[in-house]
């Protein structure tokens, strides 16, 4: 057996202030008509660009990390534009807008989904390319994923929505289901309409319609999707960028449907959102679905979300999102990954700390996996809705390299407006204590344990370990020969004993350095300070630590040898001169002491090592005068 007892400081990150107050921008103009459905963007290649669209035609523009907008309005000669606005960015800042179709000349209304192109910024756009016109079908409910970093299919740019029979029909005989496109030439044509869902669902516009496309891309160009449909939450995948796709899976039962009622919102849903992190975080491919449904009662809509980290061969138990315990609405989420740091974030209106129909606005950060979920208000003042004015279909949000950007319609008295809050989601390093921390080994299991008064949810530590210096160091801090044994994940409480495990084997008993490197999803690290654990194996050469230590005037050193040896025990100090030869004879097989008395050494650390056959080793001493 094999035991170390340690005791370290580590550098812990923590977020920011949950009940900090953001800015909050009006991004519509007094020009606007009654914007509602948002979506928004940020420039990868310029972060301080951000784009955003509302139903019917609205197109917003910020060239200064949304401080201020200008408003536009999108044509489309060809295809005309009918709402359901979705706006995207690739990789190289090429600007996309996807929405339904209202053709002015030849068609008819939303029998196709459009995308239309901007190379800058918005200033300008192409007429657009139409996509899965079917006479007489109709095409509903787009939106746009862009495969932003694999190897194989970077730049593609994939669209899934509902195509009708016939919209609106509640005849048996008309049917729904979920659509796939792609581009491979960044908008400009896109690939023949595929069917995704396997199981189609009604036209009505309602829980057994198959509804809620939202596509994402996995870290080696998977494309995913989930839906809801009178089957529940399904998920399906294509390894291949869209040529074919699996078998539908089925990921949660969704209880009242995802069409519901909230008092003051004329109507209301709770499709789902697809996302995968495909950041550098320990959580990258996990794949996230959130939704919102009244399983905990009509007066009760909650927000909730599953993932599946194997691909979505299976999902988790769902967690719900909003940390309340009222039984009040939360409703109209939306979900995206900052793919710079692993961090996942969800904007929806919210009604814990308000009476009646009046509104706020939260978002919800999870910085462990989904696991857990910090909420704050977001929304300076509250609002009041009334179900007379159509308040559309869905909120967003989007978040780069720690910027996040909800949006949301406010609809005061009978008038709506776009906002959004604008929050900086940096990250402060403090010195925080780990208390109680130890490691026990025992047949090469470490098992670390700890308690903490603060909160560790937003980032993890690699465990990492140095051999044993061959020869005595001349200087603390200099061992360069670390290895990552193992990681713990950034989580605990001052309630909490938390343990982490895992295997670890030395070929040696010796002294061994342990330390923590913490990281951070933006790829930075700290060290923490490192921990001397000496690592004893039973019938084995060992070398103990001098007790007492510090010492003043003596003090004492065991050494085990597990068979007769010729033993030399040296005294050096740290620059490696040799002070004094303890112990320089044959010795049995056995536990050994040898005391140490200097006489005219002053203060300071000082090195002693063991010869024994082939075994060496080194240890640290402290003299204190």
């Amino acid at each position: 057996m094999k035991n170390l007892i340690v005791t370290i400081i580590v550098f812990v990150i923590f977020s920011s202030n949950v009940n900090a107050q953001y800015l909050n921008v009006r991004v519509d103009a007094a020009n606007s008509n009654q914007p509602e459905e948002v979506s928004i963007a940020i420039n990868p290649t310029n972060p301080s660009y951000l784009a955003a669209g509302a139903n019917i035609d609205h197109f917003f523009r910020s060239t200064n990390g949304g401080l201020t907008w200008t408003t536009d309005f999108i044509e489309s000669l060809s295809f005309g534009v009918w709402g359901d606005p979705c706006v995207v960015y690739d990789e190289a800042g090429y600007l996309y807008f996807g929405h339904l179709s209202n053709p002015p000349i030849s068609g008819y209304w939303i029998d196709r989904i459009v995308v239309q192109r901007s190379t800058n910024n918005g200033l300008n756009w192409n007429d657009g390319a139409g996509i899965g016109f079917l006479n007489p079908k109709n095409q509903d409910k787009e939106w746009l994923g862009v495969d932003m970093h694999s190897p194989l299919y970077k730049g593609n740019i994939y669209t899934t929505w509902t195509e009708f029979d016939n919209y609106g029909s509640s005849s048996p005989s008309d049917s729904s289901r979920i659509r796939f496109s792609r581009t491979t030439d960044k908008g400009l044509t896109w690939s023949a309409a595929k069917t995704v869902s396997d199981k189609s669902g009604d036209c009505i516009d309602e829980d057994n319609t198959d509804e809620g496309a939202v596509p994402c891309v996995g870290l080696n160009g998977e494309v995913y999707v989930s839906w809801a449909g009178p089957l529940g939450l399904m998920f399906d995948k294509s390894t291949d960028a869209g040529n074919t796709w699996g078998v539908d899976k089925f990921v949660s039962s969704i209880p009242g449907g995802w069409d519901f009622s909230i008092p003051g919102i004329s109507r209301c849903n709770g499709l789902p959102i697809t996302a995968c992190d495909t950041s550098q975080s320990p959580y990258r491919g996990n794949i996230y679905i959130n939704w919102s449904d009244q399983r905990n009662g009509v007066n009760n809509t909650d927000v909730f979300l599953s993932k599946s980290t194997d691909g979505g061969n299976t999902w988790s138990d769902v967690k719900k999102v909003n940390d309340d315990n009222t039984t009040r609405h939360q409703f109209f989420t939306w979900m995206t990954i900052d793919q710079t740091t692993g961090a996942v974030y969800f904007v929806f209106y919210d009604r814990r700390n308000t009476a009646n129909n009046f509104t706020d606005v939260y978002v919800a950060r999870s910085t462990d996996g989904g696991e857990t979920f910090t909420n704050f208000k977001v929304s300076q003042t509250s609002f009041n809705p009334t179900s007379g004015v159509f308040f559309g279909d869905y909120t967003n949000i989007a978040a780069y390299n720690k910027m996040v950007y909800p949006i949301w319609m406010r609809l005061d008295n009978t008038t709506l407006s776009v906002w959004t809050a604008i929050i900086n989601d940096s990250t402060v390093i403090v010195p925080v204590e780990l208390n109680n921390f130890t490691a026990n080994i025992s047949d090469g299991v470490v098992q670390l344990n700890w308690q903490t008064a603060s909160e560790l949810n937003n980032q993890g530590f690699e465990i990492q370990r140095s051999s044993p210096s061959p020869t005595p160091s001349l200087k603390e801090g200099t061992l360069d020969n670390w290895r990552t044994i193992g990681f713990v994940q950034g989580k605990g409480t001052s309630t909490e004993n938390n343990f982490y495990s895992f295997n670890d084997s030395p070929n040696e008993s010796g002294l061994y350095n342990y330390r923590l490197k913490q990281i951070d999803f933006d790829g930075s690290f700290e060290y923490s300070s490192e921990i001397e654990a000496n690592f004893i194996f039973a019938n084995d050469f060992r070398l103990s630590q001098n007790y007492p230590n510090p010492f003043n005037p003596s003090t004492t050193i065991e050494y085990q040898i597990p068979q007769a040896s010729f033993v030399t025990i040296k005294v050096y100090d740290v620059l490696g001169k040799e002070i004094v030869t303890l112990v320089n004879e044959e010795k049995p097989a056995g536990i050994h002491e040898v005391s140490f008395e200097p006489k005219d050494l002053t203060s300071g650390l000082y090195l002693y090592k063991i010869k024994a056959g082939n075994f060496e080793q080194t240890r640290k001493m402290l003299l204190l005068k």
